[in-house]
């Protein structure tokens, strides 16, 4: 990356592809704008990555997993891994203020992606050799064993919400399984990724083991999907793209991993601790300005307490603040102008149905102008076949709909097309692990809500949620497949 003076007179950052351990400009010489969600303006240029790209990366990928990445032990790629996390962890302010800068994410926010991030690496890094295959039991003459080895060369396309931390999850345990790694990163939020990348080539990662490509996804990650030297593909991101992208792996009978998004319930029950309850209530639907896929969108409220919950749940939400992220405001701005116009439509359509809106907060008034806020805002009571209730709006936009009873609880939670998480709020242990085993989705979490999970806790969904699961030692997995090896001795 170099420094160029910019058209406004300041001094922006370039940044260039990274394949087979250089820094490499886009084929034919393309750059994309990099303008900050936090006021709008200009502040760096990445290269504009083709299919050519793509194919040198791929080609650069393949020679390291057949090379000096491929020969290296399990043991050796986990110590390069944990290197890895040192390296973050020390420069762990630089890479939260470029997050911040660069996503729009509050400065805290970012600082737990940098955290969260290390331990991925840290995490993958250790369970390197542990993965352990199997003997089968078979005829006395002859000995069955059953290994687990990489796919080969693996493509990841991350998705702007949470790059550091979706790198880490995939990248990471990709590479600790032996796959050498192509990564396209959103076009939006690429910049993090970048200067890891830059950090594992200083730590001794082999060339080419780590090749990042960025640029848009309909030329870049297009290729990358489609591209026949790819053995496995894992992606998040909207339904809609997850569907091209698994249609494009499939031409290679390529498998996928999907984590595509969801309309997550929180579901309350009328013996539920609401002093504890609130807070997280509200924090699951505004973290990261609601731009999480698993984002607490929904409150499922029974109705003997929908009222008191709705009435304390617009008190905190009235003074919500959107704004600028250095000044650690509740949530920060949308990603880009497409996405704040996107959760504006749905407000519109709100408007349209007639829905309430009990409270809404504000924008900060030293927020940026030309930056893009949305004021976080809180609709009840709405129906459950609503749009707003039904479709995943990705922002600041909180639902809630009364249930009456423990059977259309469950019903509701489960009644969208997606299966991602849920929360379930109750002291009635017995209820708690009725209602839990009874929602179809990847995560449930009672009494709390992790938004996601820990590192450790596999992720991933059902139905519109996608397939596949990350996160955790069966994220590891995923990055693998079995051999089974017949040996006949008698």
């Amino acid at each position: 990356m170099d420094d160029q003076v910019s058209a406004q007179g300041g001094r922006n950052m370039t940044y260039q592809n990274l394949i087979g351990g250089r820094d490499t400009a886009s084929s034919d010489g393309a750059m994309l704008d990099v303008l900050s969600p936090v006021d709008g303006s200009l502040f760096a240029r990445i290269a504009s990555g083709t299919p050519e790209d793509v194919d040198a990366a791929v080609t650069a990928a393949r020679a390291a997993f057949e090379g000096a990445w491929g020969k290296l032990t399990a043991t050796e790629r986990g110590r390069l891994l944990v290197k890895l996390a040192t390296a973050v962890e020390a420069h762990a302010e630089e890479l939260a203020a470029l997050e911040s800068r660069d996503n729009g994410k509050p400065l805290r926010q970012s600082k737990a992606d940098v955290a969260a991030l290390a331990r991925y690496f840290e995490y993958y890094g250790s369970a390197a050799d542990k993965l352990h295959g199997e003997v089968i039991p078979y005829l006395n003459s002859h000995f069955i064993g059953v290994e687990r080895v990489p796919h080969g060369v693996t493509g990841h396309i991350v998705p702007w919400n949470y790059p550091m931390q979706i790198f880490g999850r995939s990248v990471g345990a990709a590479l600790a399984a032996g796959n050498a790694t192509v990564v396209k990163p959103a076009e939006d939020a690429s910049l993090t990724i970048l200067r890891v990348s830059a950090l594992a080539r200083e730590v001794g990662f082999p060339e080419g083991a780590l090749n990042i490509v960025t640029g848009l996804g309909r030329s870049a990650g297009a290729a990358l999907a489609a591209h026949p030297g790819i053995d496995f593909l894992s992606f998040t991101g909207s339904p809609e793209t997850g569907t091209a992208v698994q249609t494009a792996a499939a031409q290679n009978h390529v498998g996928v991993t999907l984590e595509l998004g969801g309309k997550s319930a929180q579901v309350v029950f009328d013996d539920a601790d609401l002093e504890r309850a609130l807070p997280i209530l509200v924090t699951a639907i505004i973290q990261n300005g609601g731009q999480t896929c698993s984002a607490g969108s929904r409150l499922l409220i029974q109705r003997g307490i929908f009222n008191d919950v709705v009435a304390a749940v617009s008190e905190r939400f009235r003074n919500l603040k959107a704004g600028h992220p250095e000044h650690e405001p509740d949530l920060g701005p949308m990603i880009n102008q497409a996405q704040q116009r996107r959760v504006q439509s749905y407000l519109d359509r709100a408007a349209s149905e007639g829905l309430s809106v009990a409270a809404a907060g504000g924008i900060a008034t030293d927020a940026p102008k030309g930056g893009y806020y949305v004021p976080p805002t809180f609709l009840a009571p709405v129906p459950h076949e609503s749009t707003l209730s039904q479709e995943e709006v990705f922002g600041p936009v909180l639902v809630a709909t009364p249930f009456d009873d423990e059977a259309e609880a469950i019903r509701l939670a489960n009644g969208t097309p997606y299966g991602l998480a849920a929360g379930v709020w109750t002291r009635d242990a017995m209820r708690s692990t009725r209602v839990g085993r009874a929602m179809r989705v990847g995560q449930v979490f009672v009494n709390c809500y992790g938004a996601g999970g820990g590192v450790e806790l596999p992720f991933g969904g059902f139905g519109r949620s996608g397939h596949g699961r990350e996160k955790g030692f069966e994220g590891l997995v995923e990055f693998t497949t079995t051999r089974t090896i017949v040996i006949a001795h008698g």
